[in-house]
């Protein structure tokens, strides 16, 4: 096939769509994650969304309903005050292990059971030797396989050396879920090529899906191409973890701009999402629930984003397509989901040129990260929803830009939002709260210049950048110790960004002052 430009491309994606949906195929994975009327905090008042291009979809049936396993407890973890192990591993094969390899797969893949691994040899998958396209359905359908939460079905690389690789297409997204229950992913390498196929994407209804040690690239064909994707479906129990996703158009889109695709209760951690042009993560508002499904938790829940690194660069877009490192949008604003929250901690943000790092609203807790700014670090405002209970404390931000580093606006009555404990550092005001359910208090502030006074080295790059009090710091503030009332609930609410027993004595990401004893900031998987 003749080299396609980034328009052409786009154009083929929209009309292998446009097929699909003639021959009402259902279940396709949408996206709006880089128009202009769905971005951050800059984008300009009164813009008209633009078209949002859909991924390719392959042609094919619907799957069959899901069947139903009994409900287990989703992946959010017990609250509590002391230092959190580290992520327990997935379940390991509980049934059979079934090698396979680029030849075969695709027929062992249709007829995996509970419990069963699928071991994937070295190679390349969807190609022939010379390079071509085969004629196969490319990449990775896992339709109508369900697994149990004791017996899940694994789908997996060797656990060291080479990875299989599997090709994107214009055709297809490459890891394709339809119907799918209790699926293990990991270990694989996924190549884009630059194409308009997405790395992840749900076709069908799926939950209880981990996504771990995979490695994404060659997603940045444009904006809109997703490393990981939910659009379309509501998803829930799903875990993101130890994944390196590098320059995507989008790193992760979880939800639908329409707030039709709820993503309930998931765990992304350990992360590493560098150099996208748009996102690095956004998790969609939500409307109100109008069809739950089956198993679905309807309770509160809280979703964690925890231990990633979330890193853009001069690759991200400007102007109205700007958009932040992490975006979280608001639960249902009533009905089942509405008192659902997101906790983000222990993260290392790094810049964004052109957006602010992170940006949110609903019910947020947002601490102990760490964050190394252009301009804004957190912006707290209404975007699809409302702002509602949010609590930010213990994060470090330095900033060089003129802008507000941490700002919070648009509380709904009845609501508060507490920002405390932090230490902030910037060229522009340190804080700015608005509302009347708004406070600060007990927070370091001082202006960039002064930062090392502080922190050990503030203007280092990266290898030798340390944000970790120096000794003597005044960022220990011993007659003063943190307030704590209303956040002892919250996840691993009494460790630091290092996962040490937290010193509430003292501001910012980090207990103790001197030497850091802990991981190093890097664009690399925080250890």
């Amino acid at each position: 096939m003749p080299s396609m430009s980034d328009p052409q491309r786009i154009a083929r994606a929209r009309r292998l769509f446009l097929q699909s949906a003639a021959l009402g195929i259902t279940g396709l994975a949408g996206s709006g994650c880089g128009g202009a009327g769905d971005s951050g905090a800059s984008t300009a008042p009164g813009l008209a969304p633009a078209p949002s291009p859909t991924p390719p979809s392959p042609v094919s049936p619907s799957p069959a309903p899901i069947p139903t396993p009994a409900p287990t407890p989703g992946p959010s973890p017990a609250p509590s005050p002391t230092p959190s192990p580290a992520p327990a591993p997935s379940p390991g094969p509980s049934g059979t292990v079934i090698q396979a390899d680029p030849s075969n797969y695709l027929s062992k893949l249709a007829a995996l059971k509970a419990g069963d691994t699928l071991l994937l040899a070295p190679g390349n998958y969807g190609v022939n030797a010379q390079g071509a396209d085969t004629s196969n359905p490319p990449g990775l359908p896992i339709f109508d396989l369900n697994g149990t939460a004791s017996a899940p079905i694994v789908i997996s690389g060797p656990d060291t050396g080479p990875r299989p690789i599997f090709f994107g297409r214009d055709t297809h997204n490459t890891i394709r879920l339809a119907n799918a229950s209790y699926i293990v992913i990991r270990r694989l390498e996924i190549d884009g090529r630059g194409l308009a196929g997405f790395g992840v994407a749900t076709q069908g209804p799926t939950h209880d899906i981990t996504i771990e040690d995979n490695y994404f690239h060659g997603l940045a064909g444009d904006q809109q191409i997703v490393g990981i994707s939910t659009t379309g479906q509501a998803t829930w129990n799903w875990i993101i973890r130890r994944n390196r996703i590098v320059g995507a158009g989008t790193g992760m889109y979880l939800g639908n701009s329409t707030g039709d695709s709820p993503f309930v209760n998931g765990l992304i951690e350990n992360n590493l999402v560098v150099d996208s042009i748009g996102y690095c993560i956004q998790i969609k508002h939500q409307l109100a629930w109008t069809n739950v499904p089956s198993g679905m938790p309807t309770g509160k829940t809280t979703t964690i984003i925890r231990n990633n690194v979330f890193a853009k660069s001069a690759t991200s877009s400007t102007g109205a397509n700007a958009r932040p490192n992490l975006l979280v949008g608001d639960c249902p604003p009533s009905g089942p989901g509405s008192t659902n929250g997101v906790a983000i901690y222990g993260n290392f943000f790094h810049r964004n040129p052109t957006e602010s790092l992170f940006q949110g609203e609903g019910n947020i807790a947002f601490y102990s990260n760490v964050m190394v700014a252009d301009d804004a670090a957190v912006r707290v405002q209404t975007h699809n929803g409302s702002v509602r209970d949010v609590q930010i404390f213990n994060n470090t931000v330095i900033s060089s830009g003129s802008s507000s580093a941490i700002s919070v606006s648009g509380g709904a009555g009845g609501t508060t939002q507490k920002v405390l404990g932090n230490a902030v550092f910037t060229a522009g005001t340190p804080i700015s709260v608005s509302g009347s359910g708004a406070t600060a208090s007990q927070n370091v502030s001082d202006t960039l210049a002064n930062a090392a006074t502080y922190v050990v080295n503030p203007a280092g790059g990266l290898g030798s950048l340390d944000l970790f009090p120096k000794a003597g710091s005044a960022l220990k503030q011993a007659a003063s110790p943190l307030a704590t009332s209303g956040l002892n609930g919250l996840p691993d609410w009494g460790v630091d960004f290092n996962r040490s027993a937290r010193d509430m004595t003292y501001r910012g990401a980090y207990s103790g002052e001197g030497t850091n004893p802990g991981w190093r900031l890097a664009l690399d998987f925080k250890a």
